[in-house]
């Protein structure tokens, strides 16, 4: 029997089903912390938890642990990286809380907009305050969806009844998929000028921190309202502390820095408040449960690896490679632009790479949607691109060009209608080193993806290059490598250069309107 651990408040449907199999000795108890259950229990082959930290301290309390399952979506309370050494799976439930939340960001549009929350603390009082409580129809607004990932679908979905119009911005989304939601896709600015209410469902990183800053904040019509159920740090709370004051808006959070009791930093700009409620429903609660149990077991008699979130990189496969393929479909993405809706996606894999052609989507996928894990499986990455209606094909190649241990992404997408774009990146692996071969028709350009770069397509002239370097000059930014490279047949030239800072957005988009730059792009890879 594999004795199986769960110290958290959780739906009693994992405990009756693993106990059901027959295989699975199950104890379950909220009422101490995890550190005495597992003291208790030092054989466990499983633990099961929510928010609970299974820290380095709690895995080396178990020494035959071998399977963590996070029954929810987020895992970052858990140790991956130490379970891995340690021989452990670390699963999570990603999808289980979707609705609860997505019905949260409802039911707190429609709180804030009839004041249900003060006009019953009134009423309780003993006033009848009838015109102090005059409040606005959800009906008809125009609501605006950050993120159209499985929470963002799902409060497009459950809003339809309400007869609104809704606006999405999501750039690895296909505009076909968009439009069988009902969902205009539009770019960032549109959508904070044009909606009535705003719901963020986007995950917390380097590049959404304090997204939501002054620009767009300002851009936003008066009274209008943002709903932040996803991450704290995405907003910019001193931007959203000035204009808010400003224009009149509305502020309703569920989220912040930390899950933990005291004061919180927003409590005089939020209007409605409540503490990290989203997934907090029993049939969320029963769903994860319940996926926590089905894929212990599945992992246990089938080997299903789907949800496991710290994976081993395939045996044979060296890291470098999937470091390659992280980094050129990084390259291929920047190249295309945030304001490309993604279509489809192909991979070539040539030489030893063949055999592991399936397996590299995953950190394909993941360079493409920050909250994609490279630790997911194919299938699971394969699903996801589903839901985002990207089409995704693996070539058969071709042994004879002589590409050997290399790879090739391929990114198709629009910016309109009428627009097209592909861009095409191929790379391999010299000396250990990640290196590019070609972007587009730019062939040979041996060119090292790593530090702070900027790169430029243009009809070439004499002079480009030097003009570049001079901008850079005067920007105080040190020149380390330069790549440049010419394709006669379309009289265009490509130079990327290595740069010691990053170019600021500004100073990269003067230069795209000096060179009439076809393609361009400042990053830090």
């Amino acid at each position: 029997m594999k004795r199986v651990l769960i110290p958290t408040k959780l739906d009693k449907v994992a405990q009756d089903l693993l106990k059901a199999n027959g295989h699975y000795e199950v104890f379950q108890d909220d009422s101490g912390d995890i550190a005495a259950l597992c003291a208790k229990h030092p054989d466990a082959y499983a633990l099961i938890v929510r928010s609970e930290a299974v820290t380095a301290q709690i895995i080396d309390a178990l020494p035959k642990l071998k399977v963590v399952i996070r029954a929810g979506a987020g895992y970052n309370t858990i140790d991956t990286k130490y379970a891995r050494k340690k021989g452990i799976d670390v699963m999570n439930t990603p999808g289980a809380n979707s609705n609860g939340v997505a019905e949260e960001v409802i039911a707190l549009m429609l709180a804030d907009a009839r004041h249900l929350i003060k006009a019953d603390a009134s009423c309780r009082a003993g006033e009848w305050e009838k015109k102090a409580f005059m409040g606005r129809e959800v009906a008809g607004k125009t609501v605006g969806i950050v993120g159209l990932g499985n929470i963002g679908r799902l409060v497009v979905a459950r809003l339809s009844g309400f007869g609104c119009k809704f606006l999405g911005y999501d750039p690895l989304i296909s505009p076909e998929r968009a439009a069988q939601m009902d969902v205009d896709l539009v770019d960032l600015e549109t959508l904070f000028s044009k909606s009535d209410y705003v719901s963020l469902h986007i995950p917390e990183t380097s590049e959404t921190k304090k997204l939501i800053s002054t620009k767009l904040l300002g851009l936003m019509k008066k009274g209008a309202t943002i709903i932040n159920c996803a991450r704290a740090g995405v907003i910019d709370e001193e931007a959203l502390r000035k204009i808010k004051a400003e224009k009149g808006l509305r502020f309703l959070n569920d989220v912040y820095p930390k899950d933990e009791a005291g004061p919180k930093t927003v409590a005089d700009i939020a209007d409605i408040m409540v503490p990290h409620l989203g997934a907090s429903t029993k049939e969320a609660n029963l769903m994860a449960a319940k996926r926590a149990a089905e894929q212990l077991i599945e992992l246990d008699e089938k080997g299903m690896t789907s949800y496991i979130v710290n994976r081993d990189i395939p045996e044979g496969l060296d890291q470098a490679y999937c470091d390659l393929a992280n980094t050129i479909a990084r390259v291929a993405g920047l190249a295309m632009g945030k304001e490309t809706n993604l279509k489809q996606i192909e991979t070539s894999c040539y030489g030893t790479l063949k055999p592991f052609r399936g397996w590299l989507i995953v950190p394909v996928v993941s360079a493409l949607w920050k909250e994609i894990d490279c630790s997911m499986d194919s299938k699971a990455a394969e699903k996801f691109l589903e839901g985002r209606g990207v089409n995704y094909q693996s070539r058969d190649t071709d042994e004879r060009k002589g590409f050997a241990n290399s790879m090739t992404v391929d990114l198709m997408g629009s910016l309109d209608v009428s627009t097209l774009r592909q861009v095409s990146v191929r790379g391999t692996v010299a000396e250990g080193t990640v290196m590019i071969s070609r972007i587009n028709q730019f062939d040979k350009l041996y060119f090292e993806p790593k530090g702070h770069v900027v790169c430029f397509q243009y009809k070439d002239r004499p002079g480009v290059v030097g003009h570049i370097g001079a901008a850079l000059a005067e920007a105080k930014l040190n020149i380390e490598d330069v790549r440049h490279s010419h394709h006669a047949p379309t009289d265009q030239s490509m130079a990327i250069f290595r740069i010691n800072a990053p170019a600021s957005k500004e100073l990269v988009q003067k230069l795209a309107s000096d060179l009439d730059a076809v393609m361009a792009f400042g990053a830090t890879l």
